[in-house]
């Protein structure tokens, strides 16, 4: 998995072997983490090379230009833990002591887009369709598939 690099530094040591941590990066899922700095991702062997503590950093919600259609307030695009991706109404609040949610409840999950292709599909002749996912995956299907 390809990482981008942000320019933040963090300043804090690592638990496991007492390094300073390494620059925060952003996943293709727009998650945030910190490696220590004696440890690096290897892309051929899929693995962590030296210290391999990994600090996950919240990713604030950021917000929108538009409006939510139930209270008018803006939406956020927000990710969830498992890296799903929505929009909400910033006013939505969470309170963890009770457990609840609170002021407007909308959501609107961001799912993938659909293009159409010239080419025909090999089994039933229908057009084909280019689905992209909300995390950039492209995948070539019928158009008659759900």
């Amino acid at each position: 998995m390809k990482n981008d690099k942000t320019s933040e530094k963090g300043s804090d040591i690592c638990p496991k072997c007492g390094s300073p941590l390494g620059e925060v990066f952003e996943t293709k899922s727009g998650k945030k983490l910190q490696r220590c700095s004696k440890g690096s991702w290897n892309p051929e062997t899929h693995t962590i090379d030296g210290c391999v503590f990994v600090k996950w950093l919240e990713v604030e919600p950021v917000t929108l230009d538009e409006k939510c259609p139930k209270c008018d307030a803006p939406l956020v695009s927000a990710v969830t833990r498992m890296g799903k991706k929505m929009k909400k109404c910033s006013t939505a609040t969470w309170d963890p002591a009770t457990k609840t949610a609170g002021g407007c409840d909308y959501i609107e999950w961001i799912k993938g887009t659909t293009e159409k292709l010239e080419e025909d599909c090999p089994k039933c002749q229908a057009k084909l369709v280019l689905f992209t996912t909300a995390s950039g995956k492209k995948l070539k299907k019928c158009s008659t598939a759900t």
